[in-house]
């Protein structure tokens, strides 16, 4: 396998990644200085690992079209740990972070998102569009405090006619994303009218020079290793958990396939280059990449130029972009929010089982007042219960006595869930001295089920009676043996 794909040349597709980057661009901007900043870190750190980590992992990734960079999620780990013990430890974690992800890929482990149920999906994205929403108001903040008068309303007409040319342009043109068409007449309006409002360059200095590759000042030690490695673990799965699940969302959206190992393991290394140039972790977005694809990107060329872009504004385009007002950037996002929130979901309110509604409503509040990894954990978990309790009620137990012989036969899967169920069918006290159990329909699942089986013959021999098994299937033949239990079966 070829390490990086190029596809033939399409000048329309190239037109539109390029449009879709350069719109995505402006978004990943304030993200990653706000980011930084939560983290009490330079601002410059954000852009830094917006850059590199967007920039490598469209070169390299397994999952054209999707925009990676400073990620918030993954910032609020290691807020302590910056606090703590300062930048030189957080750049040690994000640099073994990135290598526990490039071995994450290396071992195929990305298969292990197919355990997440539709529903923990669904949450996880109504639960990120309304966290994405939330997090505008920010904007509307100066010094932890509400703006008011005139700015106020500046920011909110801006935001408003933001949104509204999103809507309405693709309507009478499409030629040019309409997010980005938004932004710069925002721009122009706030600069050409000098409106008292917001802008980038109010957040922070973005001027720079190129990143420069260094080892971390702290010194590599055990103790240092002790300090940073339950941070890098965990910045590690939270980075992996938001990729993939964006990942997966992506490909629904496009409807093409892509190659999650190969998009883990170019992460690990775009996290491992951040750290090394002095740049934050991070991961998949999923606000900005619903914007490069909302803007036509589908191809590595998207992700290419939206990172090369906030290099360039790092280096020589500051000034420029610094004059676009927040209030545009706010209106995007909330449209963003709009067209990310799952709306289908709500409607499947009395078609699905309560229980997946119940999921869905757990994991969007969790991922709201914690964060994604937790809520996607509690989802899974939730789920997985759901699933044992009702694939337990299924197991059946028929009880048959002729000649004076007792014969049960059971149907359905004997796991640590219905073992209370399995053992509450048998009465020793009543049955036959020779009491047969017929297994052909009834799978035996793990250890608790070959307890419960010993458990149930253990029960029969107190009664002087024999329990023999018969119809055993291959699957359960191997497990007893394995365990060298019940030897009275055939």
């Amino acid at each position: 396998m070829a390490l990086i794909t190029l596809p033939a040349f399409n000048l329309a597709a190239c037109r539109r990644d390029v449009l879709a980057g350069l719109t995505a661009s402006f978004a990943l901007v304030p993200e990653s200085i706000a980011f930084a900043l939560v983290a009490q870190l330079n601002p410059m750190m954000g852009l830094y690992g917006a850059a590199i980590i967007c920039f490598v992992t469209a070169l390299l990734g397994g999952r054209p079209g999707m925009i990676s960079g400073a990620a918030g999620s993954m910032v609020m780990v290691i807020i302590a740990l910056v606090a703590q013990h300062g930048t030189a430890y957080f750049l040690w974690t994000v640099l073994l972070s990135g290598i526990v992800m490039m071995l994450f890929g290396l071992l195929r482990l990305s298969v292990l998102v197919r355990m997440i149920p539709h529903p923990v999906m669904l949450g996880f994205v109504n639960g990120l569009a309304i966290v994405i929403a939330l997090s505008q108001l920010g904007h509307f903040k100066v010094d932890g405090h509400f703006l008011t008068g005139m700015p106020l309303g500046v920011m909110v007409v801006l935001a408003a006619m933001t949104m509204a040319i999103v809507y309405l342009v693709p309507r009478v043109f499409s030629a040019i994303p309409p997010a980005l068409i938004a932004i710069g007449v925002m721009g122009l309006a706030a600069w050409g009218l000098h409106l008292p409002t917001r802008t980038l360059g109010d957040m922070a200095n973005m001027a720079g020079g190129w990143p420069t590759p260094a080892w971390p000042m702290a010194p590599l030690t055990l103790d240092t290793l002790k300090i940073i490695t339950p941070y890098a673990l965990l910045m590690a799965m939270v980075g992996l958990l938001e990729t993939l699940l964006t990942f997966n969302l992506t490909c629904d959206i496009t409807r093409t396939a892509g190659q999650p190992n190969r998009e883990c393991v170019a992460l690990g290394a775009a996290n491992v280059l951040s750290g090394l140039c002095g740049g934050m972790g991070g991961c998949a977005m999923i606000g900005q990449t619903m914007i490069n694809l909302g803007s036509g990107g589908r191809g590595r060329l998207s992700g290419i130029v939206c990172g090369g872009m906030v290099m360039l504004y790092i280096l020589c385009l500051s000034p420029l972009i610094a004059h676009i007002p927040l209030a545009a950037l706010v209106g995007v996002m909330f449209v963003v929010a709009q067209q990310t929130f799952a709306w289908n979901s709500l409607r499947t309110v009395g078609r699905v089982p309560r229980s997946d509604i119940a999921i869905i409503v757990v994991v969007t509040v969790v991922t709201v007042v914690t964060d994604l990894a937790i809520a996607v954990m509690c989802g899974v978990v939730i789920a997985a219960l759901v699933f044992a309790w009702k694939h337990a009620a299924q197991l059946q137990i028929r009880r048959d006595t002729q000649d004076g012989n007792t014969c049960y036969y059971g149907r359905g899967t004997l796991f640590f869930a219905s073992t209370t169920r399995f053992d509450a069918a048998f009465d020793p006290r009543h049955d036959s001295e020779r009491t047969t159990l017929d297994c052909r329909h009834l799978l035996l699942a793990d250890h608790s089920a070959i307890a419960a089986l010993e458990a149930l013959r253990r029960r029969y021999a107190q009664e002087g009676k024999q329990l023999v098994l018969t119809g055993l299937g291959a699957h359960s033949q191997r497990l007893l043996a394995r365990a060298h239990a019940l030897p009275d079966s055939h």
